[in-house]
This record gives structure tokens, sequence and C-alpha cells, in this order.
């Protein structure tokens, strides 16, 4: 239409911005506001408010919109007509369970990798919020049409593991009757322990050696003024030649898969599931980090030095080059990962999103780096860091220390509060803002808790239509949708505008990453039915009336679950 305006020369040539349509926030300035006016004045030199008469008179008569009018400076506003509000109750529950959803991203496939944390100890409560969150980010982008593929890193090599194995052996040790002093640099959590204990289940004695050879030749710990890294790195030294390879590989392998059925467990009773668990020893035994070093060596952009090999991250906006070879021939941690997501660009994802802690914020440079150099579109990764999440007891902040074992885990989270308040919790503010969780908040149950909140409302609804069922009478859908128009409190009006966002808010939240645009989109949502029911009767001798307020409250109850159900939370009948 614009164009056709600048043909007849009513507006002058010039480029046409794109459009915004926003709903108002106060309903006497209609259901949708357009800026457009404004954003020609400069282009067009024209007052706004001209160019949007000649909008306005341009627009044709459509049945959906009673009315458009001119406010302030030129904003358009829209009033849409009372059958064009109540439709969308009709198409919600047309619609059920896959309202909302959308085939915006049709035919794209995206993978998400979340939470991929070094299988060294159970999943803790930090692990949580990137769980929740890349789960719901997951969920959203499969609302929206998008092919996802959800994948856990496994970092099952490396010197954190090797400590890991040795930390295991040490307490076989001791339970079976050595007596030494535990490596400070070492893991101390309780589940130590008890993969110890398994340990002495399988194989018995037989892994047992002097303890004296285990510190043979060992530089002091930190508490006897030496280093306690170089401390824990000659125990792993001496634990392999002592074991020799097969028995320290029992070890190895006893520690990490007692670790990672944990985490499968944890995830899965979390709600959150994986269609791939990836391993970084996979990268190795198929040659893929030897390959990736190759191909980086042929791109001129590793130098050897120092015996080791750097790569040239400076050159593409890093604070320093990095090591990829080291001195001694091993690979480093980084070399895996430029091998690792040029495995994920080789499979064919238009978009790969890493969901990482904030603290992995240096990380970003190096491996978009390392892609550019590799030839691969940077474009296509997105990186989504999430702040840490700080668990409160009352006033009182609880300590996390994975290597000391002081923390509380994920399992005993759940077990205190429930999956559900959990998950809503850690979606409630975007994950680049900083969280104090609050666990005594979460396990109430009054309004100032959202998540009971927004379930309560979905209970509520539920109860209304028991009573129904007491009272010997039953909803007639046909009958609640002839007599929407019957639908005339402001309270009403308020749900049906809410109601006609939640796609949009899906959509949002999809293409934005940004889960707790839903999560307050419920609690206000819910706000505005417990606001209905406190204020109206909806089981009335108006029949038609009557009809008219449970269907409304049916399509409220169908986008709660809906949108509780792609966080990822239970919708009760009851509460």
């Amino acid at each position: 239409m614009l164009a056709d305006l600048i043909l007849q020369g009513t507006l002058p040539e010039m480029t046409v911005p794109e459009i915004q349509i926003e709903r108002t926030k106060d309903k006497a300035h209609g259901d949708f506001a357009c800026n457009v006016a404004m954003m020609l004045a400069r282009p067009a030199k024209m007052n706004p408010r001209q160019i949007a008469t000649a909008i306005v008179d341009a627009l044709p008569d459509v049945d959906f919109i009673t009315q458009v009018d001119i406010a302030g400076p030129g904003f358009i506003n829209f009033t849409l007509s009372a059958d064009s509000a109540q439709q969308i109750v009709k198409d919600v529950l047309a619609a059920g369970n896959q309202f909302g959803q959308s085939k915006l991203g049709e035919g794209k496939r995206v993978q998400v990798e979340f939470v991929s944390a070094n299988p060294t100890g159970p999943l803790h409560v930090g692990h949580g919020r990137g769980a929740a969150y890349g789960s719901v980010v997951s969920s959203l982008l499969a609302e929206v049409g998008f092919d996802v593929h959800r994948e856990y890193y496994v970092n099952d090599a490396g010197r954190q593991m090797d400590i890991l194995a040795t930390s295991v052996w040490l307490r076989y040790l001791a339970a079976c009757g050595e007596q030494f002093t535990f490596p400070s640099n070492g893991y101390k959590g309780e589940y130590i322990v008890e993969i110890a204990e398994k340990l002495i289940t399988e194989c018995g004695e037989d892994l047992c050696r002097i303890t004296a050879s285990v510190f043979d030749k060992v530089v002091d710990d930190e508490p006897q003024g030496g280093d306690k890294e170089q401390h824990i790195d000659g125990l792993i030294l001496n634990a392999k030649a002592l074991l020799g390879k097969a028995d320290y590989r029992k070890v190895f392998d006893l520690a990490l898969n007692s670790i990672i059925a944990g985490i499968k467990t944890d995830l899965a009773d979390f709600g959150t599931d994986y269609d791939e668990w990836f391993s970084e020893r996979s990268l190795m035994a198929s040659g893929d980090v030897d390959k990736a070093i190759e191909q980086l060596k042929a791109a001129n952009v590793l130098y050897e030095k120092d015996g080791a090999w750097w790569f040239k991250s400076t050159d593409y906006g890093d604070e320093k080059d990095r090591v990829v070879v080291r001195d001694n021939g091993q690979t480093t941690y980084f070399a895996s990962d430029i091998a690792y997501h040029l495995n994920k660009f080789n499979r064919g994802f238009d978009t790969v999103i890493d969901v990482w802690g904030s603290d992995h914020h240096g990380y970003i440079p190096r491996v978009t780096a390392s892609l550019t150099a590799m030839g691969q579109d940077e474009a296509r990764l997105k990186v989504l860091l999430v702040q840490f999440a700080v668990l409160y007891r009352g006033s009182e902040k609880v300590a996390m220390s994975t290597r000391s074992g002081q923390f509380v885990t994920l399992k005993e989270l759940q077990q205190e509060i429930g999956k559900d308040a959990a998950r809503f919790f850690y979606v409630l503010r975007g994950a680049d803002q900083h969280m104090d969780f609050d666990l005594e908040l979460a396990k109430s149950q009054s309004n100032d808790n959202p998540v009971y909140y927004v379930q309560y409302a979905h209970a509520r609804v539920c109860s209304v239509f028991r009573q129904l069922k007491e009272r010997g009478l039953t909803r007639d859908q046909q009958q609640g949708m002839q007599n929407l128009n019957r639908l005339s409190e402001d309270h009403e009006h308020a749900l049906l505008t809410a109601l006609a966002c939640y796609s949009e808010i899906i959509e949002t939240a999809a293409l934005n990453y940004t889960p707790h645009i839903l999560a307050h989109y419920l609690i206000n949502l819910a706000r505005d039915f417990h606001t209905y029911y406190n204020a109206h009767h909806f089981i009335v001798d108006d029949i038609e009336l009557s009809q008219a307020r449970l269907t409304l409250i049916m399509a409220v109850k169908q986008v709660i679950k809906n949108g509780l159900t792609v966080i990822g939370v239970s919708a009760p009948e009851t509460m």
C-alpha cells in the first residue's frame, strides 16, 4: 500500500522501512498501534500526521477492524471487532495441545548443546540452570517448527578425568586399609567413596598397591609447602605406572560410567532429555582432532614455539594465541573443542547453539576464530551464556565446590522442592542475569510462589468443571462458542487479549532464546484469571452467559497447560 501511495505521488519516493505493529498498553488507544508515519516523516520531509492521514485514507475496509484512529504525533491505532477478539477462544480450543505451534523454522536444523558438565561428579544446582535453560530453548525452537537436535558433550578425556580416576583409586586404597593423607587437589565428595566401594565389589583387593609407592618421588602437597597441581600430577603418573594400562582403565571407566549414569538419571528426572551423548574420546579415536589440527596447519594459522603448536587466534580478535598441541605432544582441550565444533558444522546443522556458563565468555573469540580459520561461517554458531545461580537457605548462602565435595546436587534440589518449582524458577530470569535461588519461596504454597500461582490457576479451572459435574451440568462447547459475544466484562477482555498474545510470545521467546518471557507471560495470564475468578461466577442461571464463560476459561486452561508443557512443568488438576 505504501508503494502505491508513492507511485500515486501522495508520498515522495523513498526507502520504506520495516512496518512494526504492536499491541497497545491502554485499551483507550485501540488494540494495535503502528508508528510507520513517524518513521517516514524524516525521509519524506512531511508532517507525520499528514502521512498517517494518507495511509488511513488508503486502507481498505475489513470486517475484523471496526475503527482506525490517528493519535498523538502520528500513531495509527486499530480497534478489532468483538468477533475478531473472541475468535482466539475458538482457535485455542480447535488447536488444543498444538495451539501456539507454527512452521516458522520448518526445514531448518538446529543443534543445541547444553550442560556438558565434566563427568567428575554429580550435577549440582549451578548446572541446573543451564539444564533448564537449554531444555526450554530447545522446546521453544521445536514449538515453532525447527528440527532440534539436543546434545550433551561428554568431556571423557584429559587431566580432570585422570584426577577423578586417581581420586577413586586412592579412596579404594583407603577402604582396603591403607593410611595416607588425601591430596588437596583430589575430588573429595562422598560420591568418590561410593565409587571406590563399587571398585572393591568388582575387583576385591586385586588393585591394591603399596601406598608408599603411590607417593614415591611426588612433589609435596600444598599444605606441606609444595605445589598441589604438581602433587596430583605426580600421583596420576604413579597410579598409571603401578596399576598398568588395563587396570588403570578399569578404574577410569568405572568412575566415568558411574558418574555419567548418575548424570543421565538426574537429567531425565529433571525432564531434560538428549538425542545424543557425544564423547570427546570419540573425536580422538576417529582422528577428528588430528584432522582439525592438520587443516589449521594447511591454512597457515598454526606456528611452532618452544616445542608446542600455537593457533594464531590474535589474528581474529582474541587476546592471545592459544596452544593446541603441548610440548609433550598431547593435544589440549581447545584442540578437542575445535574438532568438536568442526564436527558439528560438518553434520549439516543450519545453526549450532552452545549454552555455556558465563565464566566461559572468554572462550567465544577463540572458538569462532578457529571456525573462521577453517573456512566455516561463524554466523552459524550462537553462544548463549548462562549466569550462575546462587542458592540460599533463608539468608544463608550455600557453598558450592565440586572439588571439595561441598555442594547441593540437582538431585537433592529436586527432592527438596520438586522438578516443577526448580525448572520454573531457573527460567524466571534472563539467562544473562544473575540469579538468587530462594529455596523457601520455591517450597511455599502461596501466591508469592510464581510456579504455584500459575499451576493453581490451571487447577482452579479444573475445580470449576468438577463443580459443574457435581451439579449434574455439562459444558456445551457449541453453545459456548455461539455466545462468546456475551463476554463483555473488562476481566474477560483482558483474558481474550492475553490469549491472543500467546503465539507471539512463543515465537519471540524462541527466536530470541528468552524462555523467561514465556514464564512471565504465564504469571500474567494466571493473574488475569485469578482476578476474573475472584470477581465473577462461571456457573450462573443465565445459561448462555455461563456457557460462554466456561468456554473462555477452558481456553485459558489449555494455554496455561501448553505453556507449562514447553517449560517442562506439570499442569495439575488439583492442588
